[in-house]
């Protein structure tokens, strides 16, 4: 039997049409891509989250010369507003990237291991945690609900055998 998933997002050619506090939380994930660590590739990557009480937190990627324990910028980010806010929502979250040798116009998605860790949060929290996406400049992807880039995630159900 052929199932089908129905992916919606939103997308603008500026951020004209973004509220205030989607501004605001993109604004601050551009500022941060001056934490970027990213020597190797070149490749900066930086989100920041807006949570329920009015604060933003922003982080960065972390390269290593071993790739494999590089962290995401998506990740960071998180665990910084779990460890700090473990019992506050986070409404949104933004992503920017921009590289050394090539322009981005072209808005970065999270990694498969960043996917799981937003629909982990949305599950944990309960509630949807919105994505926006925008690179240096160009189009601007608003995602709903940032579990949805994950439609087959591996979750506490499958532990407890459901």
């Amino acid at each position: 039997m052929m199932k089908e998933l129905i992916f919606k997002y939103e997308q603008y050619p500026s951020t004209r049409k973004l509220s205030q506090n989607q501004r605001l939380v993109l604004k601050e994930a551009k500022k941060a891509l001056k934490k970027s660590y990213s020597p190797y590739s070149g490749f900066q990557v930086a989100a920041a989250v807006e949570l329920a009480n009015g604060k933003i937190l922003s982080g960065a990627n972390f390269e290593n010369a071993a790739y494999p324990l590089c962290l995401c910028a998506e990740r960071v980010v998180l665990a910084a507003a779990a460890a700090e806010y473990p019992n506050v929502k986070i409404l949104r979250m933004a992503i920017t990237v921009k590289s050394k040798e090539h322009p981005q116009t072209k808005p970065a998605a999270p990694c498969g291991a960043c996917r799981q860790v937003i629909l982990e949060t949305e599950q944990k929290q309960k509630n949807p945690l919105e994505l926006i996406l925008q690179a240096e400049k160009g189009d601007v992807l608003v995602i709903p609900q940032g579990g949805t880039l994950l439609p087959f995630g591996f979750d506490a159900d499958a532990l407890a055998g459901k």
